[in-house]
Parts: structure tokens; C-alpha cells; sequence
């Protein structure tokens, strides 16, 4: 997992937007920047008649700075930086999605390891079955009909096994994807797993600590309050310093300024409908991403409550093909392959006691897969 956690590409690129938002909120409490000017005051048109030298107007330069209210400014850093937070559970978010491709992946592969083993076994047993047949079969102790069938059954286990094969090889390849290696890299697999054992109810208050979806809706819901907090601010206002100075063309004048500081009037009624009107769709949006974490707490549980029975159930029942059934199946064919050794038997009875034991087998696997597969998707929802 620290390979998928480091190396995986999407995660990486998620990474990348995340380091974004946060660099977008450095520059939260910047100024706009200074406007400055020049031009004429009073300037007559050209082709007007004579005129005394204190008309003909000035040369005038003038400089502006906006100065945005300091309160606004630091509620707006706090409110993208909380963006930068959701996005850090996103990340959580889908490396427990690729953590449980990659365990659903990986246990297939153990399960697939345990078929070719099965398959090895079988291939030997009728390779074994068909070679005494043919060695019977000139003293008339052996079938040509039981000899086919036992080939028959040998080609095809060759074919799944060859199946088989293809399908671990796929699961590595899924594998170097999600940790971003070559898609040639080739490995083993540990066969010795174990299953997460069922915990006691899990209640909203772990839920909450310990899924990152819920994480990122509290999150969200933060930075809406934050977003929230930004647009009542609005109602304070805003300053703004504006400079000019005239140079007249008659040297007689003196030289003038204008310096002005204004400030903004938001509790204008006009223009208050705005910010009023927008406090009010976030609040109503904040009450329902609570709805909606409720909800998602709820069905949580009762999801997890409902895998943790089906676990139990599909533990019970790979324990009694462990325990019980295939076992007694086992003793079933040995006792038929004995007597057939013994020539008290007839082929098609052993091969009959293969396929049941066969078939028990491959249905212990492929609970064994349901159980590894259940168990993956109960630590997702747990996040474990």
C-alpha cells in the first residue's frame, strides 16, 4: 500500500491540485494594484481665440490605491485554505478506493494461486487415471470409453490451467498499474492471509473520525461556514485613496492637488439585497450537507451492520468446506481410487469421486474469493 499511497499517478495529480489551492491561498491578502495616470485639466480646444495665459489649462498626473478592509482580506485566506483541507480528504478518499482495488485484486491473485495448485493436482490425478487405464486396457480391466472420458477430463483441465495462468498475470499487471510500475515487473503473492474479523457496531462517532467521506463533508460544511462568514463581511466597507496633481502651463498659476479618500457604503439597500440574499442560500446549503452527512452516517452503518453478518456467514461457510465437506469428499475418492488400484472398481466411479471432490474444491475457492472480496469491501466502508 505505500507504493500505491507514494507512486500512483492519479494520487500524484491529486496531490498536485492540492498543493495548488494552498498556493492560491498565499496570496489571499494581496492589494490590488495601483492605478496611476496622467492627462490634461481645463486644456482649451484647439483654434480658440485669444485668451489670458491662466486658461490654457494644466498638466495634470494622478495615482489610485484601493485599500481592501484587513478583516475581509484574513477571512478570505481562512476560506481558501479550507478548500486546500477538502482536498486533502479527497485524497483520502480515493486511496482507500485504489487501497481496495488493489487488495480485491491481490486476493483474487492468492485465490487464483490456490486454483493452479488444485488444477496441478487434478492434471497429475488424470494423467495418473489415464495412464493405469491404457496400461489395463489389454487386459480387458479397462474401458476404451473410460479411456476417453479420462483424457477428455485431462485436456480440459489443461485449458483452465492455461486460463488460470493468464488471469494471475492480468491481476500483477493491475497491480503495477495501480503502483505505477512497468507493467512487465512480475512477483509472488503471500497465500497466508487473514480475514478481518467483524467488530462491534460501529457507531456514528467512530464513522465520523474514520471515513473520509464524512471527513470531507465536515470539511466542506467548514469551509461554507468560512465562505459564509467572507459574505457578511461584505457589509463592511471598503477604502480607496485617489491623488492628483496639477501642473499648470502658465507659470504664473501655482501648482495644485487633489488628494481624496473614499470608502464604500455596502448597508446601501440597493446593493444589501445582494449580500443578504447570498447569506442566506449558504445557510440554507450548510443545513443540507448536514441533512445529507446524516444521511450518509446512517446508511454507512446499516451497510456495515449488514457486511458484518454476511462475513460471519460466508466465514462459516469456508470453514465447513475446510472442516467437513471438502474432506469427507477427499475420503470419498480415495476410497473409489483404491478400490479401482485394487481391481474391485471400475474407472467411471473414480472419475466420478474426482469431479465431486473437483467441484467441492473449486466451490471452496470460489467462496474463499467471496469471503476475501466481502472482507475487502466491509475495510473500505470501515476505511481500515
Amino acid at each position: 500500500m505505500h507504493y500505491i499511497h507514494h507512486n500512483n499517478l492519479m494520487l500524484q495529480e491529486h496531490d498536485l491540485q492540492t498543493r495548488a489551492v494552498k498556493t492560491y491561498a498565499e496570496g489571499a491578502k494581496s492589494w490590488m494594484a495601483p492605478m496611476v495616470g496622467a492627462g490634461v485639466f481645463m486644456y482649451p480646444y484647439p483654434g480658440q481665440g485669444n485668451m489670458e495665459s491662466r486658461d490654457r489649462g494644466m498638466i495634470m498626473a494622478a495615482a489610485q490605491q484601493d485599500i481592501p478592509n484587513p478583516v475581509k482580506l484574513k477571512a478570505k485566506e481562512k476560506y481558501l485554505e479550507s478548500r486546500a483541507a477538502i482536498e486533502e480528504e479527497g485524497h483520502e478518499i480515493m486511496y482507500n478506493q485504489f487501497r481496495a482495488q488493489a487488495k480485491t485484486a491481490y486476493y483474487q491473485w492468492i485465490v487464483l494461486e490456490k486454483k493452479q495448485s488444485v488444477l496441478q493436482e487434478n492434471q497429475r490425478i488424470m494423467q495418473f487415471m489415464l495412464k493405469l487405464s491404457k496400461v489395463r486396457y489389454p487386459y480387458n480391466q479397462s474401458s476404451l470409453g473410460s479411456i476417453y472420458k479420462a483424457e477428455g477430463r485431462l485436456h480440459e483441465v489443461e485449458n483452465i490451467l492455461l486460463m488460470n495462468e493468464n488471469e494471475m498475470i492480468m491481476k500483477n499487471i493491475q497491480l503495477n498499474i495501480l503502483m505505477n510500475l512497468p507493467q512487465n515487473t512480475r512477483f509472488k503473492v503471500d497465500t497466508l492471509v487473514q480475514v478481518a474479523e467483524p467488530i462491534a457496531l460501529a457507531d456514528t462517532a467512530y464513522l465520523s473520525t474514520a471515513r473520509s467521506d464524512v471527513r470531507q463533508i465536515d470539511k466542506r460544511i467548514q469551509s461554507m461556514q468560512l465562505n459564509l462568514r467572507l459574505e457578511d463581511l461584505e457589509r463592511k466597507p471598503d477604502f480607496s485613496l485617489r491623488f492628483e496633481n496639477m501642473i499648470p502651463r502658465d507659470r504664473m498659476m501655482p501648482q495644485q492637488f487633489t488628494a481624496m479618500g473614499m470608502v464604500s457604503v455596502p448597508i446601501a439597500p440597493w446593493s444589501a439585497r445582494m449580500y443578504k440574499a447570498n447569506s442566506k442560500a449558504m445557510g440554507l446549503e450548510i443545513e443540507a450537507m448536514q441533512k445529507g452527512r446524516e444521511n450518509l452516517l446512517n446508511e454507512a452503518q446499516g451497510m456495515i451492520a449488514s457486511m458484518a453478518l454476511e462475513l460471519q456467514t460466508k466465514q462459516t461457510q469456508v470453514r465447513n468446506y475446510e472442516t467437513k465437506i471438502v474432506p469427507a469428499l477427499r475420503r470419498n475418492y480415495e476410497t473409489t481410487l483404491l478400490s479401482y488400484e485394487q481391481n474391485t472398481g471400475q474407472l467411471p466411479l473414480v472419475i466420478d469421486a474426482w469431479e465431486a471432490l473437483n467441484m467441492a474444491q473449486m466451490e471452496y475457492l470460489n467462496n474463499l474469493e467471496q469471503l476475501y472480496l466481502i472482507s475487502v469491501n466491509y475495510e473500505k466502508e470501515l476505511e481500515k
